[in-house]
This record gives C-alpha cells, sequence and structure tokens, in this order.
C-alpha cells in the first residue's frame, strides 16, 4: 500500500507531492520515520519524521538543542558529517501541522543501520563515532541546552519510580516479581555509587540513546560515518552514553530473551567498544572519569532493570508488550546481564586497563 503525507507538510520545505515516493523506515519505537525519494530531475532523498510529543512533550526545545549543536560544529568542524534537520521556508527546523510536529533532515546514501552486532569491529566503529561526537562537542557550553526528557538518565528519580510502583502495586504482581524486588534492593548500592559520583562528573552534551541502530556505517565496509537520531542530545555525565554501549553491545541477544543462559558479556566486543570509545575520549576524559568506565554500564543496566520491573508492577503502562510477563522477563534478563558484569568484573577492568594504556 502507498503512503501519502500530507500535501502541506511536503509544501513547507518546497516539495511537491506528485513528485515524492514516500516509504516508511526504521526499527525505532518513539517517531514514525519516513524515506522521501523525488522521482523527477536530479533524484534526491530525504528522512521526514513526525515528533513523538508524548516522549518529547517540548518539541522546540530538541529542535533548538539540535541547532545549536549544529551551528557550533558548522563553525568550528565544517568537515564533520552531521545530518541536522534542514530549514522549512519560513527557516524554522520543525514545520507543526495538526497538533503534530514534523522535521525534515538529508538522507545519508551508501550507509545502513544496524539492529544487531555481528563483530567486535562494528562495535568498535559505533563507540569511535559517539566518542568522536562527544570530543568535538568537549568546547561547547552543555547548560545552553536544555533537557528534552527531563531526568531521563537520573538513577534516583528511577528508583524512587520503582518504590512508588512497590508501594501501590497489587499484591499478585508484587509475589510475580519477589524474587526480581529482592534483586532490585539487593542491587541499591549502585545507587548508592551514583550518589556519590554524579556530581564529580562534568557536565557534557551527551547523545543518551547509544544503541546500534542510532549510528551510520559505511554499507560495505561497516566504517563508522555518523550519528543520527539526536533528539536526546542534551547535558548529560559520559556514563550515559557509555554504558548504553555496553548494555546493548556486550550481549548478542536484546532484553526481549527469554532463554536467560544465552545472555553472557562477549568480552570481544567489550573491548573493541572500550577502544573504540577511548580512541576519541582517551585524552578527553577526566581521571575520576576514567575510574568509573566499568561502572557506566552497571548504572544503565540496573537503571533499566528498574525501569522495566517499576513498569511491570504498574501494569505495564509504558512499554509496549506481547504477552502480560514481557516487562518481568525483561527485568530478569536485565538482572542477568547486570550479574555476568560483575562476575566478570576483574577481567574487565584489566581489558579497561590495556585500552587506556594504548589511548
Amino acid at each position: 500500500m502507498e503512503l501519502t503525507i500530507d500535501e502541506s507538510i511536503l509544501k513547507s520545505y518546497g516539495l511537491n507531492h506528485q513528485n515524492i515516493k514516500i516509504q516508511q523506515i526504521g526499527s525505532g519505537h518513539i517517531n514514525r520515520t519516513y524515506l522521501l525519494i523525488q522521482t523527477t530531475g536530479e533524484q534526491k532523498k530525504y528522512v521526514l519524521q513526525e515528533i513523538n510529543t508524548h516522549v518529547f512533550t517540548n518539541p522546540e526545545a530538541v529542535a533548538n538543542n539540535i541547532k545549536q549543536i549544529a551551528d557550533f560544529l558548522a563553525e568550528n568542524f565544517p568537515d564533520y558529517l552531521f545530518p541536522a534537520p534542514l530549514a522549512a521556508n519560513d527557516g524554522s527546523t520543525m514545520v507543526a501541522f495538526n497538533n503534530a510536529y514534523w522535521r525534515l533532515s538529508p538522507f545519508v546514501d551508501h550507509t545502513i543501520a544496524l539492529d544487531t552486532l555481528t563483530a567486535p569491529q562494528q562495535a568498535y566503529q559505533a563507540a569511535k563515532q559517539f566518542g568522536k561526537l562527544s570530543r568535538l562537542l568537549n568546547d561547547f557550553d552543555s547548560s545552553m541546552l536544555q533537557e528534552t526528557i527531563v531526568g531521563f538518565h537520573d538513577l534516583h528519580l528511577r528508583f524512587d519510580q520503582f518504590q512508588t510502583a512497590l508501594a501501590q502495586s497489587s499484591q499478585a504482581l508484587r509475589a510475580q516479581a519477589a524474587k526480581e524486588i529482592e534483586t532490585a534492593l539487593g542491587f541499591k548500592s549502585i545507587l548508592t555509587e551514583y550518589q556519590s559520583l554524579k556530581d564529580s562528573l562534568p557536565n557534557r552534551v551527551m547523545h543518551h540513546d547509544t544503541k546500534i541502530n542510532n549510528v551510520l556505517l559505511a554499507q560495505h565496509t561497516y566504517e563508522g560515518v555518523c550519528v543520527i537520531d539526536l533528539d536526546t542530545l542534551m547535558p548529560g555525565k559520559f556514563i550515559s552514553d557509555l554504558g548504553d554501549m555496553m548494555r546493548t553491545y556486550l550481549c548478542e541477544f536484546s532484553e526481549n530473551e527469554t532463554d536467560l543462559s544465552k545472555i553472557t558479556v562477549r568480552m570481544d566486543y567489550f573491548a573493541a567498544m572500550i577502544e573504540g570509545y577511548l580512541s576519541e575520549m582517551g585524552d578527553i576524559l577526566t581521571d575520576t572519569e576514567k575510574k568509573a568506565i566499568l561502572f557506566s554500564g552497571k548504572y544503565i543496566i540496573y537503571m533499566q532493570a528498574l525501569r522495566f520491573l517499576a513498569d511491570f508492577l504498574n501494569g505495564s503502562v509504558y512499554y509496549p508488550i506481547n504477552y502480560p510477563l514481557q516487562n518481568l522477563d525483561r527485568t530478569k534478563n536485565q538482572f542477568k546481564l547486570l550479574i555476568q558484569l560483575v562476575k566478570n568484573e576483574e577481567e574487565l577492568l584489566e581489558l579497561i586497563s590495556n585500552c587506556l594504556i594504548k589511548n
């Protein structure tokens, strides 16, 4: 079935709907994304997205953050590929139509976005690209940016939300999740460490969503090209980006895997990811940050487990599910990954040390 977009949106960018072919693309769960192909004259491709205002309640802040960063990079690093949204006819980078917000970005040809990692080199290239963006923005004043999702990676907030869900949940749900609740409380030391550490970590411009399909790789060589999905570019700590890479790169299987025997840490992927990140950020990170590299994985994995568990206790109202116990299974999955990280801590710290020496 051929897709259609209201022609008023296309006209806002000087595009003629009669000359545009539309395909829905992307595997993300937040924004709806379309590929636009101009069918007459010089073939041009664009990416059109409708912003999910239930998640991004202040879309103007998203647009403003990206524009500030795009302007900074264009002035200071003009050769860096940053696929920022294109200007509409009125000069804005976001178009409002029928209570929805849309933006148009250039399509980066001859690239792919992977949904799963199949080689350590891919982890290296992805981590290098996220590290490179952080390095280039090292002199950008992050306080000029707004939080596009307030408290997104605030572990204290997420723990409080878990406790609230626990207090308000039904007895039946608490009974089903009894073991996971015990595990969550048993790992509370991660929250304590976060609270004592966070003020000593400098604020930086962070991507906050560094899963593998948010970086474009060259189609045939898998060399890193650029970072995409820029909505959560906002002030944060480096543990957000590196921790999310650990959560999503280290295990061969996603949080939806129910066979917990498959949830293991791939040491070669870990080493490749750390080496790729430090090849860009090794001279930028402070000594305190370097000591917190492994903690970043514990922090993000624990936080995501808490979020899945809180949602289960709330009746699964936030994360989409395919069966009633899915959020509980996701919780078990993430706690298994966290346990694996802790179990292999000595070897992982040695790998980090070797990478720090190299970089």
